[in-house]
């Protein structure tokens, strides 16, 4: 097995465990066991490491694929920038609705719900591409 097999995999894999642990373990548990203001605030600081470790991870995939599996490397670089717009673009516009619904705007509620769903979606298709991914190492 290459050096650059074994780096591919591993970032990889711990992209899609980050994701999915995320996902599955941490947001729900958060919402379960604090009120909603703590864990809104919570989440609000966990979202920004939580999107450079999928930067990171999903980068070092691409560089190491990049050889290997160019499609690949793409769909990792696809999943790194759509990251960064997440990071960088989309979550402060989330968390400016969000304080703006709190102070009462309705029509902010409504952008806030429809900018929550859209995370959501392109976290969900972001996970399914790197499990996708991931599973081409296996066949």
């Amino acid at each position: 097995m290459t050096v650059l097999l074994v780096i591919a995999l591993f970032a990889t894999a711990l992209l899609f465990g980050g994701m999915a642990f995320f996902a599955a373990i941490i947001a729900p548990v958060v919402f379960r066991l604090l009120p909603a203001e703590m864990a809104g605030r919570f989440l609000r600081g966990v979202f920004p490491p939580y999107y450079l470790w999928v930067l990171a991870t999903s980068a070092a995939a691409a560089v190491a694929l990049y050889p290997l599996s160019p499609l690949d490397a793409g769909i990792m670089l696809v999943i790194a920038g759509m990251t960064f717009w997440l990071r960088q673009v989309l979550m402060p516009r989330i968390n400016a609705l969000s304080d703006r619904a709190k102070a009462g705007d309705a029509a902010a509620k409504r952008a806030f719900d429809l900018s929550h769903r859209l995370s959501v979606a392109a976290n969900l298709l972001q996970m399914v591409a790197a499990g996708a991914v991931l599973a081409r190492f296996f066949v």
